[in-house]
């Protein structure tokens, strides 16, 4: 039984491992193909496919993209043309949103009484993309918290005082910029939007209608009753299945890749169910 993950993350984003050293860890741990999905960009997809190629490792050009809806929504892209104009400009209005959002953060957390910097956070980020996680690496490294996992539920989470929203597309325009560049959008960690079940089969319902072309059926976090809630959700409207890990490295240390909580196991054929 050959086995992939989906939902990977490299230093390209908010992950730790370059993209070379997360195609490697991959073939360690015996998985046959990765689909690299850093936050909206695709930087690292290139130097990913090229060490898979080396090594044996099949690589999916991925993203995932942050949408603007009710709560936070994100939209996996697989098998996306990295060198479509469109799409790139795309990914550079959202990098210029985050730069705003990022020193808005920073005044934030001093406004909380935490003296913190945009410069200091940005040697977290060696490759210039910076996020809340480096904000919290940050924090950690100061004492303010213990992990980073402490610092998002305490303060860098939606609600929480050194939070600042992100300027996104809507779902609908995250679904276009994917399909427009060649690939398929799938809605990732269902269980973190947060709907009761008939208002989320709605919203599928609506994104099915903008091109959506599957859903998040493996993931770490999801009990089996999630897991067999959204494989129904995703037959029933006749929709593909994707999986992952959300893996990233020294970020969430307890997520493994390909296993995430220990007892993953997403198959191939998901992959080629994509493709068909």
């Amino acid at each position: 039984m050959k086995y992939i993950d989906l939902h990977t993350h490299s230093t390209m984003s908010d992950g730790s491992m370059t993209p070379e050293e997360l195609v490697n860890h991959a073939k360690e741990s015996g998985l046959s193909a990765i689909a690299l999905t850093d936050h909206d960009g695709v930087e690292g997809v290139e130097r990913a496919i090229s060490e898979g190629e080396r090594i044996g490792v099949e690589v999916v050009p991925g993203v995932e993209m942050s949408a603007q809806f009710k709560t936070e929504t994100h939209i996996l892209g697989y098998d996306i043309n990295i060198c479509d104009k469109d799409f790139l400009c795309a990914m550079e209005e959202v990098r210029k949103a985050r730069f705003e959002r990022n020193l808005i953060t920073a005044e934030n957390l001093r406004k909380i009484g935490f003296d913190v910097s945009y410069d200091e956070a940005l040697k977290f980020a060696p490759n210039g993309f910076l996020g809340r996680a480096h904000y919290a690496k940050l924090m950690v490294e100061k004492g303010y918290v213990k992990s980073v996992k402490e610092a998002f539920v305490k303060y860098l989470s939606s609600g929480k005082e050194g939070y600042c929203s992100l300027q996104r597309y809507t779902p609908e325009e995250c679904i276009e910029i994917i399909n427009n560049a060649g690939g398929k959008a799938f809605l990732a960690h269902l269980h973190l939007i947060k709907l009761p079940d008939d208002e989320l089969e709605e919203y599928v319902t609506r994104l099915k209608k903008a091109g959506l072309s599957g859903i998040e059926g493996y993931y770490t976090e999801y009990d089996e009753e999630m897991h067999a809630k959204y494989i129904a959700l995703a037959n029933k409207h006749s929709l593909l299945i994707s999986g992952g890990t959300d893996f990233h490295g020294e970020m969430k240390p307890q997520i493994s890749i390909g296993k995430g909580y220990g007892d993953l196991e997403i198959p191939y054929n998901l992959l080629e169910n994509m493709r068909k």
